[in-house]
């Protein structure tokens, strides 16, 4: 006997596929991580990421400007300084490049203004804090990482987003924050960040790569599950206003049992290694570029994602306008 229940039913007409769908993208969904690079002298095309732009703090606001446009709410900033040190200087400086970047874009647009927050792009050697015997100094990083989240703060910025996996990062930020008057500046926490092989063309383009050694030593082991679950409930204790978990497609299993687990809002980062690989399989037309793009961002999505920051931010834009 035929069976009763025939979910082919459901398929068979387009506007029926369009009402019983559960999940939909939107443009509100999106954040575009932008790069301002001080060494660069007029905006440059990132070599292992095809499309994406490092800007100068001159054309910052421009590429604020276009992304507006496009009704992408938010950008993710990250800054390359003109001169680095021992302890990321340029960090905190109110005339550091992403400070001055914040007002430019404040100033000019609407856009909510995320700041990512982390010493890597600052430092000589290139880890992620102070450097003590060799090994990141947990707690004098943390001063550093309160020090620069004021600054950014005071230069505008909406939401800060401490990326380098410091043991209390959350709640050494959350309380310089509040301190200094900044009590309304939301924390989007890299809560989940596994030490992932698809960073390497983001690395390229923030001049970030470690001199020695590897961040195996703060960013979480691909293998663990149950422990992205214990830093993520211990950033939402420490007051975090949103968790995000990084890079996106190899962790949806992550992203999924997050939603079940914590009501916060939840980010994914796509990162740059899953948009070059897209790119190159569409550059040798091994898929079909957007489609595959929708639907890796639409995968990100289902998983549990309430927003996604993503490379394909502007692209995915216009084609969800019809572009």
């Amino acid at each position: 006997m035929f069976p009763r229940s025939r979910p082919r039913r459901l398929r068979s007409d387009p506007t029926i596929r369009r009402m019983v769908r559960e999940n939909a993208l939107s443009v509100d969904d999106l954040i575009a991580p932008v790069f301002v690079n001080e060494t660069l002298g007029a905006p440059a095309e990132v070599r292992s990421m095809p499309g994406i732009i490092a800007q100068t703090p001159d054309s910052v606001v421009g590429e604020a400007r276009r992304l507006e446009e496009l009704n992408v709410p938010a950008v993710l900033l990250f800054g390359v300084p003109g001169r680095k040190d021992e302890k990321g200087s340029q960090a905190w400086d109110p005339e550091g490049v992403v400070q001055k970047a914040v007002r430019a874009i404040k100033e000019d647009t609407e856009l909510t203004v995320i700041t990512d927050l982390c010493l890597c792009e600052y430092t000589s050697h290139g880890h992620c804090g102070v450097l003590a015997g060799g090994v990141v100094d947990n707690d004098l990083t943390l001063e550093l990482y309160a020090r620069t989240a004021v600054a950014q703060a005071k230069a505008g910025a909406d939401i800060v987003a401490p990326s380098g996996m410091m043991d209390g990062q959350v709640a050494a930020i959350r309380d310089a924050l509040d301190d200094a008057g900044f009590d309304r500046v939301a924390i989007m926490a890299y809560a989940a960040k596994y030490a992932s092989a698809f960073y390497g063309p983001f690395r390229d383009a923030a001049h970030s790569a470690p001199s020695s050694g590897d961040r195996r030593t703060h960013q979480m082991d691909p293998a663990n599950g149950r422990e992205a679950m214990r830093e993520m409930r211990a950033d939402a204790e420490e007051g975090a206003d949103i968790l995000m978990v990084k890079p996106a497609m190899p962790c949806l299993d992550i992203i999924a049992s997050a939603r079940r687990e914590f009501d916060l809002p939840l980010a994914a980062y796509q990162v740059s290694g899953e948009y070059a690989m897209l790119k190159a399989a569409d550059a040798n037309s091994w898929l079909d570029g957007r489609a595959a793009t929708m639907e890796s961002l639409l995968s990100i999505k289902r998983a549990g994602a309430d927003m996604m920051i993503t490379y394909f931010a502007a692209e995915a834009a216009e084609l969800l306008r019809g572009d």
